[in-house]
């Protein structure tokens, strides 16, 4: 008997330390030190190396532009901090979040430069977990779809009841976005655009895990339960797949064709399940969260085309 109880102890020990791992290793988020205006902290890997100088130069500019610091309170108590950039006053306002473990800065500078292009004003979001946001878990787009939920609700009370809005991200950011389009949104969201995003955290993960050559049927159970018991959310709530069939906001997807992290394919699955007005813009030669860069006209004639075709910032 007192084997079988010590073999039990033992067996609960290594479940619970396992599944301890995992959530430090994928969740959590440790305390991020504010960025001296000379930090530039452009993410590793050689498919950056060319964009660089670009993407330095959008830090650079977007931090001596005029820009007001904003901030709302979540669900769970967080303060969620972001940065407006006004184009013109009274116009269209995108609310972008950037992806996993990354900031509003790194990610989404170059998104200012687009905004103003379309003649739209833009909030810049440091996500739960990112920047200069509150908070220690990054959970791959589940709570980050309800903080979404309360910056929709927080521009409606800053900009005005008839103010539009665009939701829009990249990578787990458009995850958030798209998670947040299957919740019941106000009628100033007039579109979603969701830039490199995954299908679900399960498959993102499972993928990423193989290619660690790790075995994800037996590891993401202790994944998930590391979620679930340290995190204190459920990874498999929902996902971008499930949303995207219960959308009534029009969609747009653009993703790079050698993106070899999160796969073009999961952006042509998510359009073929939408059941919203959609668009799919596949940007050649653009790897992960680089389809702006690489073909700033293509992007931008896209995000174009989709406005005219759904119209809707005059319904």
């Amino acid at each position: 008997m007192w084997y079988l109880v010590g073999a039990l102890a033992a067996l609960a020990l290594l479940v619970f330390l396992t599944a301890l791992i995992c959530f430090f290793k994928v969740f959590y988020s440790p305390t991020r030190k504010p960025m001296g205006m000379d930090d530039y902290p452009i993410p590793d890997g050689g498919i950056y190396r060319a964009h660089r100088e670009q993407i330095v130069n959008w830090m650079k500019e977007i931090r001596q532009m005029d820009r007001v610091p904003v901030e709302v309170t979540s669900f769970d108590g967080l303060t969620l901090r972001g940065m407006y950039y006004e184009c013109k006053k009274g116009a269209p306002v995108e609310l972008l979040f950037h992806g996993y473990r990354g900031n509003a800065e790194r990610d989404l500078s170059g998104g200012v430069e687009r905004c103003f292009a379309l003649g739209r004003n833009v909030i810049l979001i440091d996500q739960r977990g990112g920047g200069s946001s509150d908070g220690h878990v990054t959970t791959f787009g589940i709570n980050e779809r309800l903080d979404c939920l309360t910056w929709v609700r927080f521009a409606i009370d800053f900009f005005g009841p008839d103010v539009k809005l665009v939701i829009g991200g990249v990578s787990m950011g458009a995850a958030t976005v798209m998670m947040a389009a299957g919740e019941e949104l106000p009628k100033n969201v007039v579109c979603v655009m969701a830039d490199c995003g995954y299908t679900s955290a399960k498959e993102i993960i499972s993928k990423v895990m193989v290619e660690m050559h790790l075995p994800p049927k037996l590891l993401y159970p202790f994944i998930r339960l590391g979620a679930k018991w340290f995190g204190r959310f459920d990874l498999d709530e929902t996902s971008p797949m499930e949303a995207v069939q219960r959308s009534k906001t029009p969609i747009i997807f653009i993703h790079g064709d050698t993106d070899d992290f999160v796969p073009c394919d999961m952006s042509r699955d998510l359009y073929a399940a939408c059941v919203s007005e959609k668009k799919l813009a596949v940007i050649h030669g653009a790897g992960h969260g680089l389809a702006y860069p690489v073909d700033k006209e293509g992007y931008l004639d896209a995000l174009r085309q989709f406005e005219a075709e759904c119209d809707f910032f005059h319904s």
